[in-house]
């Protein structure tokens, strides 16, 4: 989208640090730059720190490049290791990871870290500072963890020198960019009206919704809005496997559906499981809170449940097919979805450990994702492009849905399992249809 039709620049310039410069914190501090603030991004990782003063974002997200080169040149923007430039900002967003545990609740240690380690420089600094949660976390989070950390590390009292919020992200990857500049709302959870005014002026020449509420509410509304949409998701691959089996095609069921305005259009995609770094991580932590707190939360187990057997059901059409023992396989997509690197929680993993299982030779092919899946699978051969991918395969199997899979001709007379419904050739099964 052309930046002339993203929000206004702003007359007052806020001085931003951002501490992580993954997908949520790079793109934050990007959008802020390009909105006329001063951002800083602080990371512990040195070659992070390098590539980025160098230009080169460590992630793919489509437009992220364009900005870090103009902010990079505009002074609006830069990266550093060094935690004491909190001190010298007006407000200080912590974007770090918030990986699973083995029961599925969050692992909040960086988190804390980071309270600790901003906490450290505003000890010394005069006025008012706020620090804003936009990392996912467990709903309580800022107000029992970050607050109390902050406070013993800076020595400072919320509601006197420091204020604490909690400004989750709806960035979807692939996105990121476009729904920074362009969100359906934007939620501020604060400790007082000071700290919330603050949040809300980097907003301020945003059309949309502004909701504030509690902390602990914007931290639900989040996790809450994921697990909802990752449901939405299950729930139509439910249905999908259920019109597999009558000879129904879900994508028409999907459409009739989609037609309900009470229903809407989106995420009812029929195909072979959710993945990414939110929508299973989310459903898991939210469903392991519950479990703590004595709930039974039997909506989201099925959701995930369900997802995990989607690549399984995707495979099992293949057995029904052929057996691929011996034979070589074309694995066409790795990414969790299109227009992104990210491979965490993808599909791909579980159909590829599959193929391999089954004695099959695999040939994996994704625009963007292949750097990041053979770290996990080098046993795989990696191709460049989806037509050297199929030279000499017996089988082509479609795990995401880039544009570039979708013409027929690829494919000739091979048969094509399609767990995204990207194409249809004569010698072809979709997962749900």
């Amino acid at each position: 989208m052309a930046a002339g039709r993203w929000p206004r620049r702003r007359d007052d310039r806020v001085r931003v640090s951002i501490v992580g410069t993954g997908y949520v914190g790079l793109v934050t501090g990007l959008c802020l730059a390009e909105l006329g603030n001063e951002v800083v991004c602080i990371d512990v990782v040195p070659a992070k720190v390098q590539s980025i003063m160098e230009g080169r974002a460590p992630i793919y997200e489509p437009g992220i490049d364009e900005l870090l080169e103009r902010h990079l040149r505009s002074g609006r923007f830069r990266a550093t290791m060094d935690m004491s430039v909190v001190a010298s900002t007006d407000i200080t967003f912590i974007a770090v990871g918030t990986p699973s545990r083995e029961d599925g609740s969050l692992d909040l240690a960086y988190v804390r870290t980071a309270a600790e380690d901003v906490g450290k420089p505003l000890a010394s600094k005069d006025g008012y500072h706020v620090v804003v949660v936009k990392s996912t976390v467990t709903p309580t989070t800022t107000d029992r963890l970050v607050g109390p950390v902050l406070e013993t590390a800076s020595g400072k009292e919320i509601g006197a020198g420091l204020g604490i919020a909690s400004n989750p992200e709806f960035l979807k990857e692939g996105m990121a960019v476009d729904d920074f500049m362009h969100p359906d709302r934007v939620v501020i959870g604060a400790s007082d009206e000071r700290a919330a005014a603050v949040v809300r002026s980097l907003y301020s020449s945003f059309d949309c919704p502004v909701l504030q509420v509690p902390t602990a509410t914007a931290e639900m509304i989040k996790v809450a809005s994921n697990s909802f949409l990752a449901t939405k998701i299950s729930f139509v691959n439910e249905v999908g496997n259920i019109c597999k089996d009558m000879g129904i095609d879900m994508r028409k069921v999907a459409e009739g559906m989609g037609l309900d305005a009470r229903i809407g259009k989106q995420f009812l995609r029929a195909g072979c499981g959710f993945g990414g770094s939110c929508f299973p991580k989310d459903v898991a932590g939210l469903a392991a809170e519950a479990e703590r707190r004595g709930l039974r939360p039997m909506v989201m187990r099925a959701a995930l449940e369900v997802n995990a057997e989607q690549p399984l059901r995707l495979l099992e059409l293949l057995d029904r097919r052929t057996d691929v023992r011996g034979r070589t396989v074309a694995v066409l997509g790795l990414a969790f979805k299109p227009y992104t690197d990210d491979v965490r929680e993808a599909s791909s993993h579980t159909v590829v450990a599959g193929l391999l299982g089954r004695g099959a030779s695999v040939r994996a092919y994704d625009p963007k994702a292949m750097d990041n899946f053979r770290r996990t699978h080098p046993e795989a051969t990696y191709c460049d492009s989806a037509v050297e991918c199929l030279e000499g395969a017996d089988v082509a199997v479609i795990v995401t849905e880039w544009p570039e899979f979708a013409p027929a001709e690829l494919y000739g007379d091979m048969l094509v399992i399609d767990g995204r419904g990207v194409t249809r050739t004569a010698n072809y099964e979709g997962i749900c249809w």
